[in-house]
């Protein structure tokens, strides 16, 4: 299959903002790639922090706790703390193209510390900076940037940085900003309007602001400059690009992004679909994760959620010129699942094609043409549904018809009818597709048990480890209501598998793994949460889309409030995500928890409109 042409990005990037993936204390204006960027030594601890990041683990690092911003970096607010004795905020806007950056100590060591200001050219881009007198000059082809800075000067000589800077001690409020000289109290005033613009954007959120916000604050932090392909993406933290030789984009990770975004910021939302389309194989499939320098996995894909987010996002903009740009992808995506991941019976499976490595890295080939790459393509990587399955090496499939492919598989059809309706394109092949795997889902249903189940293809047998993907069937109009509404009331409700405190548990509470509490295997994932409600809104279950956003929305409010942390998973027993290492607590797909209420509260308050448009004026 010859490659997909690439989608052709219109998203301008440019002015001021947090480009710079390597260090959120790192203000760029674009494209000239000029950077204005902090540094901090503090003598108690012997150590100079050059490169900012939010969600580090280790006792001696930076922990970062992220307020309210705008997509834009017009507002932006974090407070920083080192050790026991030293924590600062810094809070920056942009006012009539000219940053302005704001930093509050808050408690400093016997010896304060020292921010050093520095200035640098980024992304490859032409120009010098140099340090004049008592300011940092950059020049580029087409501009000169000025910075300037308050503050009693150190000249502290151990900062051991790479570009000119200016340090100053930190012991009181220090002003930045670019252009002109301003003083503390000029741009305390600064912050301040920026800061009131930005929470009042949440107000038509109502009770519901803290919520959106937390969602967006998180999603915009995550938001880079990706200088390979000249493109604006939103990874899903900057902390998981660093061992991926500059960015990664996981598959249905960046599709969920995207339709969060999309509330507010049409051209991000369409810049992050465009960006993961554009990571297609040469094979036809989005893959699980692209990377910089062509680094793919090209053995697997991940669950199509693809015809949704642009349905989804089209259904608030209306704009038609983006369902053409990706119908096309979107297409091939849908023809490669139907092709691929199909067994004898027509259920689907998740599998791993083999695949002759490009570059020699370690993800190229682990896990492929084996149960556990096609447990990667599934997003479930360990997963207790898929403990010691087999796996077919001829057919490249797991041995298992698994439900909630077959739910989502019928869902992208059906969303894709609606993307070829919207164009006036031909989608019978869609409602083909559908139909037959919908066929094959019907034979997935246990009625003594009353829920779909997984089956093994090898030997028939009916698996009785359930996830909250056996609700995914409900996205088939064709399941009948009996059956939906005792998935419901049998399953969904029930505390000894997935109702409690906090829900949905990855596995059921009654399963052997679930005390295992690590990843997939009984943690809480905002994923599976909002795929569970779409499946549920499709079934027409209001009771249990009501209590899904709910307990959703307080999940994710615990440690916002307490440690402004969006986390990739949560414990599915205290609802926390702290106290393990393999849960990123700045991880975007986190948001999707606020976005359920969101969603939800539409419906309430009655103003959803045919077009789905949520929330937007």
């Amino acid at each position: 299959m010859t490659q997909q042409r690439k989608i052709e990005n219109p998203y301008k990037v440019q002015g001021w903002n947090t480009w710079n993936t390597a260090n959120v204390l790192s203000y760029v204006h674009m494209p000239e790639g000029f950077a204005v960027s902090l540094a901090l030594k503090n003598d108690a601890t012997c150590q100079v922090f050059d490169r900012f990041l939010i969600g580090r683990f280790g006792e001696n690092e930076e922990h970062i706790h992220p307020g309210v911003r705008s997509y834009d970096g017009t507002y932006t607010e974090l407070t920083i703390t080192i050790g026991e004795s030293v924590q600062f905020m810094v809070q920056t806007a942009v006012q009539h193209d000219r940053q302005c950056l704001l930093v509050t100590p808050m408690k400093t060591s016997l010896r304060p510390p020292v921010l050093a200001v520095r200035a640098s050219i980024l992304f490859r881009q032409p120009g010098y900076t140099y340090c004049e007198n008592d300011h940092l000059i950059g020049v580029t082809p087409n501009r000169q940037f000025s910075v300037y800075i308050t503050g009693k000067r150190c000249e502290e000589a151990h900062l051991q940085l790479e570009s000119p800077s200016i340090g100053v001690i930190l012991d009181e409020p220090i002003a930045v900003s670019t252009d002109c000289a301003v003083t503390v109290e000029e741009v305390t005033d600064i912050i301040a309007q920026a800061k009131a613009s930005v929470y009042a954007s949440g107000e038509q959120y109502g009770e519901l602001a803290q919520a959106y916000q937390a969602m967006r604050s998180c999603l915009a932090w995550d938001t880079i400059y990706e200088p390979e392909h000249r493109q604006v993406c939103s990874p899903v933290s900057r902390l998981w690009n660093l061992g991926w030789g500059g960015y990664v984009l996981f598959c249905w990770d960046t599709l969920f992004a995207a339709e969060m975004i999309s509330l507010e910021n049409k051209e991000l939302a369409y810049s992050n679909v465009f960006a993961i389309l554009n990571e297609m194989t040469e094979n036809g499939f989005i893959p699980n994760f692209g990377a910089a320098n062509d680094y793919k996995s090209r053995d697997r894909s991940q669950p199509p959620v693809g015809a949704m987010t642009v349905l989804n996002i089209y259904n608030r903009w209306k704009e038609k010129w983006f369902v053409e740009k990706t119908y096309d992808h979107l297409c091939v995506w849908n023809k490669w699942f139907f092709e691929h991941r199909r067994a004898a019976d027509g259920t689907m499976c998740w599998g791993s094609d083999p695949v002759t490595p490009r570059i020699g890295a370690y993800w190229e080939t682990h896990g492929a043409c084996e149960r556990f790459g096609a447990a990667l393509e599934s997003g479930l990587d360990n997963s207790p549904m898929y403990d010691d399955i087999p796996f077919d090496r001829n057919t490249h499939l797991m041995q298992l018809s698994d439900v909630g492919l077959c739910g989502l598989f019928i869902h992208d059809c059906d969303c894709m009818e609606a993307l070829s309706d919207i164009l006036g394109r031909d989608g019978s092949v869609f409602r083909e597709r559908r139909e037959a795997v919908s066929r094959a889902l019907s034979t997935l249903w246990e009625d003594e048990y009353g829920f779909f189940l997984n089956r093994r293809t090898d030997n028939g047998a009916f698996s009785y480890r359930v996830s909250p993907t056996n609700f995914y069937a409900l996205f088939d109009a064709a399941v009948a209501a009996e059956q939906a509404n005792r998935c419901v009331k049998e399953h969904f409700y029930n505390a000894q598998e997935f109702w409690g405190d906090y829900i949905l548990p990855s596995i059921a509470r009654n399963d052997p793994a679930y005390p295992d509490q690590d990843y997939w295997r009984g943690r809480i994932w905002a994923p599976m949460n909002y795929l569970v409600y779409r499946a549920l809104e499709t079934a027409g279950e209001k009771t249990a889309c009501k209590d899904l956003a709910s307990k959703s929305l307080a999940l994710l409010m615990q440690e916002w409030t307490l440690h402004g942390h969006v986390h990739e998973n949560y414990d599915g027993d205290t609802g926390m995500g702290c106290g393990v290492k393999n849960s990123d607590k700045f991880y975007h797909w986190g948001g999707l928890l606020s976005y359920i209420a969101l969603i939800e509260a539409e419906k309430k308050d009655g103003k959803e409109k045919e077009s789905g448009a949520v929330f937007h004026q």
